[in-house]
């Protein structure tokens, strides 16, 4: 059986992955496998997931054109992918996007009363600093309404559909990570160790006895470890970008577990 789709948020490129893997999913559960429970359970696992920060970032992203210009200035109200491309010039001009590109952005936690064109981030800055995604902002504006045209008429109506579908046990866990570089991170103090007896040195990276009985022996233990890691870590690049299927573009992927 095959699902033949147009015109709905399965092929619009201004939704993130999810919405777009959630309604084809769900589609395919009602229409082809005949399940309405099925379904149903299938969007509470990924509500569930998406506020325990489970799901893959790579389906988070947004993408929005340049199409007006690459400045703030060409724009008549301030949007969230030209706000980030103007952060993302400050910070390294050589990478930012210019005019006419495809701004890939995520919407991250912020203060209270922040605007949606403030929390927006470049996915790969998200990751390497443990920024946490705004789940809130994602049910709400990305998957509440193309959800609701599905399971609406499906359930009676948009109340009956929102209340199962967006609220519920599947709903009152929450996990946010803790971001690096934390308030308290300032009164943790960290101490020196031996790389060979792991015993509290105060400089360098051998104790007295390890550098004069054993230092070449550690040196060399080290330098496989890092071989190791080495080759691990390209085994593992690789296969990111055999799954991402590319080998050219930055692997943008998460794995919260």
């Amino acid at each position: 059986d095959k699902l033949d789709a147009k015109g709905i948020e399965t092929v619009r490129r201004d939704n993130c992955g999810l919405v777009r893997q959630l309604v084809e999913t769900s589609l395919r559960k009602v229409l082809i496998d005949k399940s309405i429970e099925g379904a149903i359970s299938y969007v509470q696992e990924v509500i569930a997931d998406l506020l325990q920060n489970k799901i893959d970032l790579s389906l988070l992203v947004i993408t929005k054109s340049l199409g007006k210009g690459a400045n703030a200035e060409d724009y008549a109200a301030k949007q969230a992918h030209v706000e980030l491309a103007e952060r993302m010039r400050k910070r390294d001009p050589t990478t930012a996007p210019g005019s006419g590109d495809r701004v890939p952005y995520v919407i991250i936690s912020g203060n209270k009363g922040m605007k949606i064109y403030q929390k927006s981030e470049d996915p790969l800055y998200a990751l390497e600093n443990n920024l946490s995604i705004d789940a809130e902002h994602y049910i709400e504006h990305q998957l509440k309404q193309p959800l609701l045209r599905i399971f609406g008429p499906i359930m009676g109506d948009d109340v009956k559909a929102n209340s199962q579908l967006f609220s519920g046990a599947h709903t009152r866990k929450v996990i946010t990570p803790m971001q690096q570089g934390g308030a308290l991170s300032k009164f943790v103090k960290t101490s020196l160790k031996c790389l060979g007896c792991r015993v509290v040195i105060k400089s360098g990276s051998l104790c007295e006895h390890c550098q004069e009985e054993k230092a070449a022996d550690i040196v060399m233990e080290r330098m496989q470890e890092l071989r190791e890691k080495e080759e691990e870590y390209n085994r593992l690049w690789t296969q990111c970008q055999r799954c991402q299927g590319s080998l050219l573009e930055p692997v943008i992927c998460s794995n919260r577990e």
